[in-house]
């Protein structure tokens, strides 16, 4: 029996598209959301229409927002930052403000709007840059803000925020994916790529995904792949 619909935030990545994997596997109907908000790496609207495709979702809807919401992150083109490495402890320059506070807002109106009971999201809270969007007590406040601030939320059948892999580490995901039949190669994660896809090698995600495929004892399939096809 279906499980019935649910909103997928697919991004392109490895997080997003595992966190997607799961819903399936739990018998959702899959709507998926992909946003363009000025990012660099905006490559990932493309991985996000394979890995749509991949997974036979119902719908896959691109979004457009203004550049001017992020442009003080150097993930976004318009901040004219470079993008510099993370060292662990501050918050880095990458960091896109409110970012899945806005991407959830759009997602819980969405939800609402087809009648989806759940909302999964690929946040992680173990193997990351540090992001405060992508902790735990982030998602405890947003499904506060579900309950109390929509209509399915004050009859008493609130939207629940799904984050399958927020305690997991990055080789832990990588397994979950592959125990579901996720192909990686349909996945990007660098910040800054070239103009044809190819990953930088040195920026944090590019780091955290390396040491994911390392830790689950497997290689990135995503290493011998054709960017330009």
């Amino acid at each position: 029996m279906a499980a019935g619909n649910s909103v997928v935030l697919l991004s392109g990545g490895l997080d997003s598209a595992t966190a997607a994997a799961v819903a399936k596997s739990r018998g959702f109907s899959l709507f998926a959301l992909t946003f363009v908000y000025g990012q660099r790496h905006d490559i990932e609207v493309e991985f996000a229409r394979k890995i749509a495709n991949f997974l036979s979702v119902t719908s896959h809807e691109i979004i457009h927002l203004p550049d001017i919401l992020f442009k003080s992150s150097s993930l976004v083109r318009a901040s004219g930052k470079a993008i510099v490495p993370g060292d662990g402890v501050t918050i880095p320059a990458t960091y896109v403000p409110a970012r899945n506070i806005v991407f959830l807002s759009i997602a819980l109106s969405y939800a609402e709007t087809i009648g989806a009971s759940h909302i999964f999201i690929g946040v992680n809270a173990v193997d990351y840059s540090g992001y405060p969007d992508c902790r735990p007590e982030f998602i405890e406040a947003f499904q506060n803000v579900v309950q109390m601030g929509t209509k399915s939320g004050i009859q008493g059948n609130p939207i629940i925020i799904e984050t399958p892999l927020i305690r997991l580490t990055k080789g832990e995901i990588i397994k979950l994916g592959l125990s579901l039949g996720m192909d990686y190669s349909l996945t990007t994660s660098c910040y800054n790529p070239s103009g044809d896809g190819i990953p930088c090698g040195v920026c944090d995600s590019c780091r955290i995904r390396q040491k994911g495929f390392s830790e689950a004892g497997i290689q990135d399939p995503a290493l011998h792949r054709n960017y330009g096809k």
